[in-house]
Protein backbone atom coordinates (compact mmCIF):
# COMPACT_ATOMS: atom_id res chain seq x y z
CA UNK A 1 0.00 0.00 0.00
CA UNK A 2 1.19 3.34 -0.96
CA UNK A 3 0.02 6.45 0.02
CA UNK A 4 0.63 10.57 -1.12
CA UNK A 5 -1.10 13.87 0.11
CA UNK A 6 -1.10 17.20 -1.95
CA UNK A 7 -1.52 19.93 0.90
CA UNK A 8 -1.84 23.83 -0.43
CA UNK A 9 0.17 27.22 0.35
CA UNK A 10 -3.78 28.50 0.59
CA UNK A 11 -7.40 27.56 -0.62
CA UNK A 12 -8.10 27.34 -4.27
CA UNK A 13 -4.67 26.49 -5.70
CA UNK A 14 -6.15 23.61 -7.27
CA UNK A 15 -5.51 20.59 -4.71
CA UNK A 16 -8.97 19.32 -5.67
CA UNK A 17 -8.54 19.34 -9.47
CA UNK A 18 -4.70 18.01 -8.83
CA UNK A 19 -6.31 14.75 -6.96
CA UNK A 20 -8.57 14.02 -9.22
CA UNK A 21 -5.97 14.29 -12.15
CA UNK A 22 -3.70 12.31 -10.95
CA UNK A 23 -6.54 9.56 -9.37
CA UNK A 24 -7.18 9.04 -13.22
CA UNK A 25 -3.75 9.34 -14.32
CA UNK A 26 -2.93 6.62 -11.81
CA UNK A 27 -6.13 4.71 -12.64
CA UNK A 28 -5.17 4.24 -16.26
CA UNK A 29 -1.64 3.14 -15.20
CA UNK A 30 -4.18 -0.12 -14.31
CA UNK A 31 -3.42 0.76 -10.77
CA UNK A 32 -6.14 0.78 -7.91
CA UNK A 33 -6.51 4.28 -6.15
CA UNK A 34 -9.06 5.97 -3.53
CA UNK A 35 -8.89 9.52 -3.42
CA UNK A 36 -9.18 10.86 0.62
CA UNK A 37 -10.14 13.98 2.28
CA UNK A 38 -9.64 13.36 5.47
CA UNK A 39 -12.00 17.58 6.30
CA UNK A 40 -13.87 19.04 3.86
CA UNK A 41 -16.15 22.38 4.46
CA UNK A 42 -18.74 23.12 1.73
CA UNK A 43 -22.32 23.16 0.82
CA UNK A 44 -21.85 21.15 -2.41
CA UNK A 45 -22.82 17.43 -1.05
CA UNK A 46 -23.13 14.27 -3.28
CA UNK A 47 -24.56 10.81 -2.01
CA UNK A 48 -22.94 7.76 -1.69
CA UNK A 49 -23.28 4.21 -2.72
CA UNK A 50 -23.73 3.29 0.70
CA UNK A 51 -26.17 6.01 1.72
CA UNK A 52 -24.07 9.05 3.08
CA UNK A 53 -22.87 12.45 1.82
CA UNK A 54 -19.57 13.60 1.02
CA UNK A 55 -18.11 16.55 -0.64
CA UNK A 56 -18.98 16.93 -4.62
CA UNK A 57 -15.18 17.19 -4.70
CA UNK A 58 -14.03 13.39 -3.68
CA UNK A 59 -17.33 12.47 -5.25
CA UNK A 60 -15.75 13.52 -8.68
CA UNK A 61 -12.18 12.13 -7.62
CA UNK A 62 -14.15 8.95 -7.23
CA UNK A 63 -15.19 8.84 -10.53
CA UNK A 64 -11.67 9.42 -11.50
CA UNK A 65 -10.43 6.23 -9.89
CA UNK A 66 -13.23 4.48 -11.82
CA UNK A 67 -14.68 3.40 -8.52
CA UNK A 68 -18.31 3.91 -6.49
CA UNK A 69 -17.95 6.85 -3.79
CA UNK A 70 -18.07 5.54 -0.60
CA UNK A 71 -18.34 7.65 3.26
CA UNK A 72 -14.57 6.53 3.98
CA UNK A 73 -13.38 9.13 1.43
CA UNK A 74 -14.31 12.42 3.09
CA UNK A 75 -15.44 10.99 6.82
CA UNK A 76 -15.65 14.40 8.35
CA UNK A 77 -17.70 17.35 6.42
CA UNK A 78 -18.48 20.64 7.39
CA UNK A 79 -21.74 22.44 6.00
CA UNK A 80 -21.89 26.01 6.95
CA UNK A 81 -25.35 27.29 7.79
CA UNK A 82 -24.12 30.39 9.66
CA UNK A 83 -21.04 33.08 9.70
CA UNK A 84 -20.44 30.79 12.48
CA UNK A 85 -22.18 27.23 12.50
CA UNK A 86 -21.80 24.35 10.56
CA UNK A 87 -23.46 21.33 10.28
CA UNK A 88 -21.35 18.47 11.36
CA UNK A 89 -21.70 15.46 9.11
CA UNK A 90 -19.22 12.26 10.10
CA UNK A 91 -18.91 9.07 8.25
CA UNK A 92 -21.74 10.26 5.94
CA UNK A 93 -24.35 11.13 8.49
CA UNK A 94 -25.37 14.30 10.78
CA UNK A 95 -23.67 14.60 14.04
CA UNK A 96 -24.87 17.83 15.14
CA UNK A 97 -24.19 21.68 14.91
CA UNK A 98 -21.36 23.28 15.67
CA UNK A 99 -19.91 26.94 16.43
CA UNK A 100 -16.58 27.82 15.56
CA UNK A 101 -15.59 27.34 18.78
CA UNK A 102 -16.29 24.13 19.32
CA UNK A 103 -15.22 22.94 16.30
CA UNK A 104 -11.62 24.10 17.03
CA UNK A 105 -12.03 21.99 20.76
CA UNK A 106 -13.23 18.88 19.39
CA UNK A 107 -12.11 18.43 16.07
CA UNK A 108 -8.92 16.09 17.51
CA UNK A 109 -11.34 14.01 19.11
CA UNK A 110 -11.92 12.72 15.24
CA UNK A 111 -8.83 11.84 14.75
CA UNK A 112 -9.17 8.48 15.16
CA UNK A 113 -12.80 7.61 13.13
CA UNK A 114 -10.51 9.79 10.03
CA UNK A 115 -7.81 7.39 10.34
CA UNK A 116 -10.49 4.27 10.34
CA UNK A 117 -11.74 5.77 7.44
CA UNK A 118 -8.14 5.86 5.75
CA UNK A 119 -7.43 2.86 6.94
CA UNK A 120 -10.58 1.11 5.12
CA UNK A 121 -9.51 3.02 1.58
CA UNK A 122 -5.78 1.76 2.00
CA UNK A 123 -6.74 -1.83 2.68
CA UNK A 124 -8.49 -2.22 -0.39
CA UNK A 125 -6.20 0.02 -2.93
CA UNK A 126 -3.02 0.41 -4.28
CA UNK A 127 -2.09 3.64 -3.75
CA UNK A 128 -4.39 5.82 -1.67
CA UNK A 129 -4.25 10.08 -2.99
CA UNK A 130 -5.25 12.75 0.01
CA UNK A 131 -6.29 16.22 -0.44
CA UNK A 132 -5.53 18.45 2.63
CA UNK A 133 -7.67 21.39 3.41
CA UNK A 134 -6.56 25.00 3.38
CA UNK A 135 -2.75 25.35 4.04
CA UNK A 136 -0.76 23.66 6.52
CA UNK A 137 0.93 27.21 6.79
CA UNK A 138 -1.70 28.32 8.80
CA UNK A 139 -0.17 27.29 11.90
CA UNK A 140 -3.10 28.93 13.96
CA UNK A 141 -5.18 25.81 13.81
CA UNK A 142 -2.42 23.03 14.04
CA UNK A 143 -3.11 22.30 17.47
CA UNK A 144 -5.72 19.25 17.17
CA UNK A 145 -5.57 19.43 13.33
CA UNK A 146 -6.74 15.98 11.87
CA UNK A 147 -7.25 17.68 7.85
CA UNK A 148 -3.39 18.88 6.90
CA UNK A 149 -0.12 17.76 8.55
CA UNK A 150 -1.97 16.42 11.93
CA UNK A 151 -3.33 13.13 9.88
CA UNK A 152 -0.32 13.04 7.77
CA UNK A 153 2.09 12.79 10.48
CA UNK A 154 -0.55 10.54 12.28
CA UNK A 155 -0.48 7.84 9.45
CA UNK A 156 2.69 8.29 8.24
CA UNK A 157 1.97 9.75 4.81
CA UNK A 158 4.12 11.86 2.87
CA UNK A 159 3.53 15.11 1.62
CA UNK A 160 3.65 17.36 -1.86
CA UNK A 161 3.00 20.45 -1.46
CA UNK A 162 1.01 23.10 -4.38
CA UNK A 163 1.48 26.33 -5.20
CA UNK A 164 -0.61 28.96 -7.32
CA UNK A 165 1.12 31.24 -9.54
CA UNK A 166 -1.83 32.70 -11.01
CA UNK A 167 -2.49 34.69 -7.97
CA UNK A 168 1.05 35.91 -7.76
CA UNK A 169 3.74 35.71 -5.03
CA UNK A 170 3.99 31.73 -5.48
CA UNK A 171 7.98 31.61 -4.60
CA UNK A 172 7.24 33.17 -0.91
CA UNK A 173 4.19 31.31 -0.42
CA UNK A 174 6.18 28.12 -0.74
CA UNK A 175 8.91 29.88 0.84
CA UNK A 176 7.05 31.20 3.44
CA UNK A 177 4.92 27.84 4.29
CA UNK A 178 8.93 26.16 4.68
CA UNK A 179 9.71 28.67 7.52
CA UNK A 180 6.73 29.02 9.67
CA UNK A 181 5.87 25.63 10.07
CA UNK A 182 7.22 23.22 12.68
CA UNK A 183 10.43 21.49 11.43
CA UNK A 184 8.73 18.15 11.92
CA UNK A 185 6.11 18.84 9.90
CA UNK A 186 8.44 20.23 6.98
CA UNK A 187 9.96 17.13 7.23
CA UNK A 188 6.72 15.29 5.85
CA UNK A 189 7.25 17.25 2.81
CA UNK A 190 9.35 15.57 -0.26
CA UNK A 191 8.84 18.48 -2.57
CA UNK A 192 6.43 20.95 -4.51
CA UNK A 193 4.93 21.59 -7.42
CA UNK A 194 3.59 24.84 -8.97
CA UNK A 195 0.13 24.89 -10.96
CA UNK A 196 -1.91 27.09 -12.97
CA UNK A 197 1.06 28.30 -15.10
CA UNK A 198 0.56 30.32 -18.10
CA UNK A 199 3.26 31.25 -20.67
CA UNK A 200 7.01 29.64 -21.67
CA UNK A 201 7.67 27.17 -18.76
CA UNK A 202 11.52 27.80 -19.58
CA UNK A 203 10.75 31.62 -17.98
CA UNK A 204 10.03 30.06 -14.51
CA UNK A 205 13.06 27.88 -14.43
CA UNK A 206 15.14 29.97 -11.99
CA UNK A 207 11.84 30.29 -9.51
CA UNK A 208 11.74 26.49 -9.30
CA UNK A 209 15.78 26.22 -8.76
CA UNK A 210 15.34 29.29 -5.85
CA UNK A 211 11.90 27.52 -4.45
CA UNK A 212 14.07 23.81 -4.16
CA UNK A 213 17.62 25.79 -2.55
CA UNK A 214 15.72 27.97 -0.01
CA UNK A 215 13.30 24.69 1.21
CA UNK A 216 15.38 21.43 0.05
CA UNK A 217 11.96 20.28 -1.72
CA UNK A 218 12.27 18.98 -5.05
CA UNK A 219 10.12 20.43 -7.81
CA UNK A 220 7.96 17.75 -9.06
CA UNK A 221 6.35 19.92 -12.40
CA UNK A 222 5.29 23.01 -13.10
CA UNK A 223 1.96 22.42 -13.84
CA UNK A 224 0.15 24.70 -16.76
CA UNK A 225 -3.17 26.20 -16.10
CA UNK A 226 -5.76 23.37 -16.91
CA UNK A 227 -8.53 24.65 -18.74
CA UNK A 228 -10.75 21.19 -18.83
CA UNK A 229 -10.91 21.68 -15.04
CA UNK A 230 -13.81 24.52 -15.75
CA UNK A 231 -15.73 21.16 -16.87
CA UNK A 232 -15.70 19.72 -13.51
CA UNK A 233 -18.55 20.16 -10.81
CA UNK A 234 -17.93 23.21 -8.74
CA UNK A 235 -16.53 22.13 -5.35
CA UNK A 236 -17.21 25.26 -3.57
CA UNK A 237 -18.78 28.96 -2.90
CA UNK A 238 -15.02 30.38 -4.60
CA UNK A 239 -16.15 29.99 -7.95
CA UNK A 240 -18.88 31.90 -7.08
CA UNK A 241 -16.97 35.09 -6.60
CA UNK A 242 -15.41 35.57 -10.58
CA UNK A 243 -17.42 37.66 -12.20
CA UNK A 244 -20.51 36.34 -14.99
CA UNK A 245 -20.08 37.15 -17.98
CA UNK A 246 -23.13 37.86 -20.46
CA UNK A 247 -23.81 37.95 -23.90
CA UNK A 248 -26.33 39.13 -26.40
CA UNK A 249 -26.34 36.06 -28.80
CA UNK A 250 -27.55 33.42 -25.42
CA UNK A 251 -30.49 33.03 -23.82
CA UNK A 252 -29.65 33.78 -20.65
CA UNK A 253 -30.41 31.59 -17.70
CA UNK A 254 -30.07 33.29 -14.11
CA UNK A 255 -29.42 32.01 -10.59
CA UNK A 256 -29.74 34.44 -7.46
CA UNK A 257 -26.46 33.57 -5.28
CA UNK A 258 -27.94 33.53 -1.72
CA UNK A 259 -25.80 33.57 1.21
CA UNK A 260 -26.20 29.77 1.90
CA UNK A 261 -26.71 28.46 -1.32
CA UNK A 262 -25.89 24.71 -1.83
CA UNK A 263 -25.18 22.22 -4.88
CA UNK A 264 -25.53 24.35 -7.19
CA UNK A 265 -22.99 22.24 -8.63
CA UNK A 266 -26.71 21.06 -10.33
CA UNK A 267 -26.16 24.20 -12.69
CA UNK A 268 -23.18 23.37 -13.97
CA UNK A 269 -24.48 21.36 -16.90
CA UNK A 270 -26.00 24.31 -18.29
CA UNK A 271 -22.69 25.99 -19.38
CA UNK A 272 -22.47 22.70 -22.04
CA UNK A 273 -24.85 24.43 -23.83
CA UNK A 274 -23.68 26.56 -26.83
CA UNK A 275 -26.97 28.54 -26.55
CA UNK A 276 -27.60 29.17 -23.21
CA UNK A 277 -25.80 31.83 -20.87
CA UNK A 278 -25.61 31.12 -17.15
CA UNK A 279 -25.32 34.25 -15.36
CA UNK A 280 -25.01 33.44 -11.46
CA UNK A 281 -26.42 36.76 -10.18
CA UNK A 282 -23.94 38.27 -6.81
CA UNK A 283 -25.96 40.07 -3.88
CA UNK A 284 -26.52 44.03 -4.67
CA UNK A 285 -27.47 43.17 -8.32
CA UNK A 286 -30.75 42.62 -9.78
CA UNK A 287 -31.54 39.84 -11.77
CA UNK A 288 -30.92 40.43 -15.07
CA UNK A 289 -33.62 40.08 -17.91
CA UNK A 290 -33.75 36.17 -18.32
CA UNK A 291 -35.82 33.41 -20.17
CA UNK A 292 -35.39 31.36 -16.70
CA UNK A 293 -34.82 31.63 -13.09
CA UNK A 294 -33.14 28.27 -11.44
CA UNK A 295 -33.19 28.59 -7.73
CA UNK A 296 -30.33 26.55 -6.10
CA UNK A 297 -30.17 24.18 -3.20
CA UNK A 298 -30.07 26.05 0.38
CA UNK A 299 -28.46 25.25 3.50
CA UNK A 300 -30.40 27.53 5.69
CA UNK A 301 -33.69 28.23 3.56
CA UNK A 302 -35.65 30.43 5.94
CA UNK A 303 -32.13 32.58 6.22
CA UNK A 304 -31.90 32.46 2.43
CA UNK A 305 -35.39 33.42 1.96
CA UNK A 306 -34.74 36.56 3.98
CA UNK A 307 -32.02 37.18 2.10
CA UNK A 308 -33.69 37.16 -1.30
CA UNK A 309 -35.99 39.78 -0.14
CA UNK A 310 -33.62 41.83 1.73
CA UNK A 311 -31.91 42.02 -2.10
CA UNK A 312 -34.97 42.68 -3.72
CA UNK A 313 -35.07 39.71 -5.63
CA UNK A 314 -38.43 38.51 -4.65
CA UNK A 315 -39.72 41.35 -6.20
CA UNK A 316 -37.42 40.36 -9.77
CA UNK A 317 -39.20 36.87 -9.19
CA UNK A 318 -42.49 37.73 -9.15
CA UNK A 319 -41.92 40.56 -12.23
CA UNK A 320 -40.86 37.52 -13.98
CA UNK A 321 -43.36 35.42 -13.46
CA UNK A 322 -45.77 37.74 -14.24
CA UNK A 323 -44.16 37.91 -17.92
CA UNK A 324 -45.48 34.40 -18.35
CA UNK A 325 -41.78 33.44 -17.86
CA UNK A 326 -40.75 30.52 -16.05
CA UNK A 327 -39.11 29.37 -12.48
CA UNK A 328 -37.06 26.07 -11.35
CA UNK A 329 -36.22 25.45 -7.72
CA UNK A 330 -34.40 22.58 -6.97
CA UNK A 331 -34.12 21.13 -3.69
CA UNK A 332 -34.00 24.85 -1.09
CA UNK A 333 -35.16 26.31 -3.92
CA UNK A 334 -38.29 24.36 -4.43
CA UNK A 335 -39.12 25.07 -1.00
CA UNK A 336 -38.59 28.74 -1.31
CA UNK A 337 -41.16 28.89 -3.83
CA UNK A 338 -44.17 27.63 -1.67
CA UNK A 339 -46.41 29.39 0.46
CA UNK A 340 -44.16 28.97 3.85
CA UNK A 341 -41.04 27.42 5.14
CA UNK A 342 -41.44 26.13 9.26
CA UNK A 343 -38.26 24.91 10.99
CA UNK A 344 -39.77 24.08 14.32
CA UNK A 345 -36.84 23.00 16.26
CA UNK A 346 -34.38 24.85 14.66
CA UNK A 347 -32.26 22.60 13.16
CA UNK A 348 -31.47 25.06 10.19
CA UNK A 349 -31.49 27.94 12.20
CA UNK A 350 -33.97 29.73 15.21
CA UNK A 351 -36.82 28.00 14.85
CA UNK A 352 -39.90 29.59 13.21
CA UNK A 353 -41.94 30.01 9.85
CA UNK A 354 -41.32 32.30 7.42
CA UNK A 355 -43.48 32.89 4.31
CA UNK A 356 -42.11 31.82 1.18
CA UNK A 357 -42.40 33.50 -2.53
CA UNK A 358 -46.12 31.73 -2.64
CA UNK A 359 -45.32 30.60 -6.60
CA UNK A 360 -46.35 27.01 -5.47
CA UNK A 361 -49.28 26.07 -3.32
CA UNK A 362 -46.86 23.78 -0.90
CA UNK A 363 -45.34 24.04 2.49
CA UNK A 364 -42.10 22.90 3.41
CA UNK A 365 -41.85 21.44 7.43
CA UNK A 366 -37.90 21.21 8.25
CA UNK A 367 -37.06 18.28 10.45
CA UNK A 368 -36.77 14.75 10.84
CA UNK A 369 -34.17 12.76 9.12
CA UNK A 370 -32.56 14.14 6.45
CA UNK A 371 -33.18 12.27 2.75
CA UNK A 372 -29.66 10.57 1.50
CA UNK A 373 -30.83 8.72 -1.46
CA UNK A 374 -29.71 7.53 -4.72
CA UNK A 375 -32.89 8.21 -7.21
CA UNK A 376 -33.52 7.23 -11.13
CA UNK A 377 -36.92 7.98 -12.67
CA UNK A 378 -38.83 10.06 -15.64
CA UNK A 379 -39.84 13.99 -15.72
CA UNK A 380 -41.17 15.65 -18.56
CA UNK A 381 -41.15 12.38 -20.39
CA UNK A 382 -37.70 11.71 -20.26
CA UNK A 383 -35.28 9.61 -17.77
CA UNK A 384 -33.03 11.00 -15.15
CA UNK A 385 -30.76 10.22 -12.62
CA UNK A 386 -29.98 12.14 -9.25
CA UNK A 387 -29.88 12.15 -5.65
CA UNK A 388 -31.96 13.19 -3.14
CA UNK A 389 -30.11 15.08 0.20
CA UNK A 390 -32.65 17.10 2.07
CA UNK A 391 -34.29 17.76 5.37
CA UNK A 392 -38.25 17.90 5.63
CA UNK A 393 -41.24 17.06 3.97
CA UNK A 394 -43.28 19.19 1.01
CA UNK A 395 -46.75 18.92 0.57
CA UNK A 396 -50.05 21.02 -1.14
CA UNK A 397 -52.33 20.81 -3.97
CA UNK A 398 -49.80 21.32 -6.46
CA UNK A 399 -48.07 18.26 -5.71
CA UNK A 400 -50.95 16.56 -7.32
CA UNK A 401 -48.65 17.68 -10.40
CA UNK A 402 -45.46 15.99 -9.73
CA UNK A 403 -42.48 16.69 -11.39
CA UNK A 404 -40.96 13.71 -11.80
CA UNK A 405 -41.97 10.33 -10.77
CA UNK A 406 -39.40 7.36 -9.28
CA UNK A 407 -38.55 4.22 -10.02
CA UNK A 408 -40.17 2.72 -7.28
CA UNK A 409 -43.31 4.82 -7.53
CA UNK A 410 -42.72 7.64 -5.42
CA UNK A 411 -43.37 11.51 -6.94
CA UNK A 412 -41.40 13.98 -6.69
CA UNK A 413 -41.91 17.78 -6.72
CA UNK A 414 -44.65 19.77 -7.49
CA UNK A 415 -45.53 22.29 -10.87
CA UNK A 416 -48.15 25.15 -11.06
CA UNK A 417 -50.61 24.79 -13.47
CA UNK A 418 -49.99 27.01 -15.87
CA UNK A 419 -46.61 25.12 -15.81
CA UNK A 420 -44.79 28.18 -15.21
CA UNK A 421 -43.84 27.12 -11.89
CA UNK A 422 -42.00 24.44 -10.71
CA UNK A 423 -39.81 22.50 -8.14
CA UNK A 424 -37.97 19.28 -7.44
CA UNK A 425 -35.94 17.81 -4.75
CA UNK A 426 -33.48 16.02 -7.22
CA UNK A 427 -29.89 17.00 -7.78
CA UNK A 428 -28.16 16.30 -10.88
CA UNK A 429 -31.98 16.66 -12.46
CA UNK A 430 -29.84 18.24 -15.56
CA UNK A 431 -26.84 15.97 -15.67
CA UNK A 432 -28.59 14.25 -18.60
CA UNK A 433 -28.51 15.46 -22.31
CA UNK A 434 -32.31 14.47 -22.74
CA UNK A 435 -33.12 15.68 -19.53
CA UNK A 436 -31.76 18.78 -20.20
CA UNK A 437 -33.30 19.14 -23.81
CA UNK A 438 -36.52 18.94 -22.36
CA UNK A 439 -36.13 21.95 -20.06
CA UNK A 440 -34.42 23.85 -22.94
CA UNK A 441 -37.68 23.31 -24.95
CA UNK A 442 -39.55 25.18 -23.12
CA UNK A 443 -38.40 28.54 -23.30
CA UNK A 444 -37.33 27.56 -26.75
CA UNK A 445 -33.96 26.63 -27.02
CA UNK A 446 -32.72 23.95 -28.51
CA UNK A 447 -30.28 21.97 -26.11
CA UNK A 448 -27.53 20.37 -28.04
CA UNK A 449 -24.66 19.85 -25.23
CA UNK A 450 -23.64 16.21 -24.14
CA UNK A 451 -24.28 14.52 -20.90
CA UNK A 452 -22.53 16.15 -18.25
CA UNK A 453 -20.94 12.63 -16.37
CA UNK A 454 -19.93 12.18 -19.92
CA UNK A 455 -17.92 15.52 -19.88
CA UNK A 456 -16.71 15.02 -16.72
CA UNK A 457 -14.94 11.67 -17.48
CA UNK A 458 -13.45 13.09 -20.67
CA UNK A 459 -12.07 16.73 -18.44
CA UNK A 460 -10.72 13.74 -15.95
CA UNK A 461 -8.66 12.33 -19.17
CA UNK A 462 -7.53 15.40 -19.90
CA UNK A 463 -6.42 16.59 -16.95
CA UNK A 464 -4.55 12.80 -16.42
CA UNK A 465 -2.75 13.44 -19.91
CA UNK A 466 -1.86 17.21 -19.16
CA UNK A 467 -0.46 15.78 -15.24
CA UNK A 468 2.00 12.96 -17.11
CA UNK A 469 3.34 15.52 -19.51
CA UNK A 470 4.05 18.04 -17.19
CA UNK A 471 4.35 16.04 -13.53
CA UNK A 472 7.31 13.36 -12.74
CA UNK A 473 4.33 11.00 -11.58
CA UNK A 474 6.76 8.52 -11.02
CA UNK A 475 8.78 10.40 -8.99
CA UNK A 476 5.57 11.04 -7.13
CA UNK A 477 4.79 7.34 -6.59
CA UNK A 478 7.99 6.13 -5.55
CA UNK A 479 7.41 9.28 -2.74
CA UNK A 480 3.93 7.36 -1.90
CA UNK A 481 5.47 4.35 -1.35
CA UNK A 482 7.99 5.85 1.53
CA UNK A 483 4.83 5.88 3.93
CA UNK A 484 5.64 4.73 7.13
Amino acid sequence: MAALMLQGTGSDVGKSVLVAGLCRALANRGLTVRPFKPQNMSNNAAVTADGGEIGRAQATQALACRTPATVDMNPVLLKPQGDRTSQLVVRGQVRGTLAAANWREGRAGLLSEVLASYCRLAAEADVVVIEGAGSPAEINLRSGDIANMGLARAAGVPVVLVGDIDRGGVIASLVGTHTVIDPADAAMIRGFLVNKFRGDPALFADGMTAVEARTGWRGLGLIPWLAAARRLPSEDAVVLERPARTSDRRVVIACPITPRIANFDDLDPLRLEPGVELVMVSPGQPIPDAALIVLAGSKATCADLGSLRAFGWDIDILAHVRKGRPVLGLCGGYQMLGRSVSDPDGVEGPAGSVPGLGLLDVDTVLGGDKVLRQVTGEALGVRFSGYEIHLGRTTGPDTARPVGRFNDGRTDGAMRADGLVAGSYVHGLLGAAAQRRAWLARIGVAGAGPDHAADVDAALDEIAGALEAHVDVDALLLIAGEVR
